[in-house]
């Protein structure tokens, strides 16, 4: 059986959801890439710059599990939501190795 992790939400009135631990790690990896060396980005940047480090070598619909491996590091305090209009985010906490 598939190890699994529970991603949680940064909103403790929402529930998060388990997912697979290998493809949780690779979104985590993937999301901490694009933004590493950068002060911030937008969604859509996010979201392009993982989409096009992974199409090819992920099972799965991308942009699910970025929301949702995202959510997750908002709730530990590896990411953040920059406040404004527009959805960005940075890096809080430097990349595990791994």
């Amino acid at each position: 059986m598939e190890e699994t992790i529970h991603a949680r939400h940064p909103d403790p009135e929402k529930q998060g959801v388990n997912i697979s631990k290998t493809k949780y790690d690779l979104m985590r990896s993937a999301i901490e890439a694009a933004l590493t060396n950068e002060d911030e980005l937008t969604f859509i940047e996010l979201t392009n710059k993982v989409r096009k480090s992974l199409t090819g070598s992920f099972d799965g619909s991308i942009e699910w599990y970025l929301v949702t491996v995202k959510l997750d590091m908002e709730a530990q305090g590896i990411i953040e939501r920059i406040p404004g209009r527009t959805q960005r985010l940075r890096l809080v906490q430097e990349p595990q190795e791994g």
